[in-house]
């Protein structure tokens, strides 16, 4: 599969319907600025990244900064746009039977009710909030309700880099689990107890703003600091200057 490669990342060249109609197996990230940022200093977080079957762009400004390289991403997918089509896809196929681990206490089962609604029939087979520590006892308690549930697909929103690095770590106790998605706050958009930005805003790459209005003391200093230095990075790529700082560990 094409890919288009983005600081340390290879981001797959794909758009929605390349993924809903080739997505059979396998981990799903989804590479944001933030993610590139700390996939710079997260040594975990990066040979995570690198199991990772599908990394697909969840990013405007990733997209429209690949279009300054010689190879440019075509689409964006955002996480919020790609698991409500995901569920759309899947919706009379009775082999799909998603898992959501994730969101504050009550949130994953409000969202497991609210999508088996909208779909019309228990797509979603169960449903946890963990505990903010989700230690290694409780990962095991949760494994074992996933393989109980007889989930082939497991949707985990609990923010980057734990989602990912928890995947990485645990998804071999569910080896009935086909498609791992990691999609952050894609949970709480289903339970509707977070807002999605519009399309239009998500188009012109402002979702990020959209964001930081709702929530700006938990997002300021992570918009505002951390990820500037995303465009330093990319600066730096454009002009042959970028090192992967894990390369020579590879």
């Amino acid at each position: 599969m094409d890919s288009v490669t983005v600081l340390n990342i290879p981001i797959n060249a794909v758009c929605l319907d390349d993924i809903l109609g080739k997505l059979n197996d396998g981990v799903v990230f989804t590479p944001n600025v933030d993610h590139l940022v700390l996939l710079q200093h997260d040594e975990e977080f990066y040979r995570a990244y690198q199991k990772a079957e599908w990394r697909i762009c969840d990013s405007r400004i990733i997209y429209f900064c690949s279009k300054l390289l010689k190879k440019s991403l075509p689409c964006s997918v955002p996480g919020s746009i790609l698991f409500p089509a995901f569920c759309d896809y899947h919706k009379n196929d009775e082999s799909c039977r998603v898992f959501l681990l994730g969101g504050k206490v009550g949130v994953a089962s409000k969202a497991m009710e609210r999508i088996n609604q909208r779909i019309g029939r228990e797509i979603v087979v169960g449903a946890i909030s963990p505990s903010f520590s989700i230690d290694d006892k409780e990962s095991r308690d949760i494994a074992h309700r996933v393989n109980s549930s007889k989930a082939t697909v497991v949707m985990v929103g609990l923010g980057a880099p734990k989602q990912e690095k928890w995947i990485s770590q645990y998804k071999e106790l569910m080896p009935n689990v086909r498609i791992w998605l990691a999609l952050g706050a894609a949970i709480d958009f289903a339970a509707g107890t977070k807002k999605m930005a519009p399309r239009w805003v998500n188009k012109i790459g402002l979702e990020w703003l959209y964001r930081f209005v709702q929530e700006p003391r938990r997002l300021f200093s992570r918009y505002f600091m951390r990820d500037m230095r995303f465009f330093w990075y990319f600066a730096l790529q454009l002009f042959g200057r970028y090192t992967n700082p894990f390369a020579i560990k590879a």
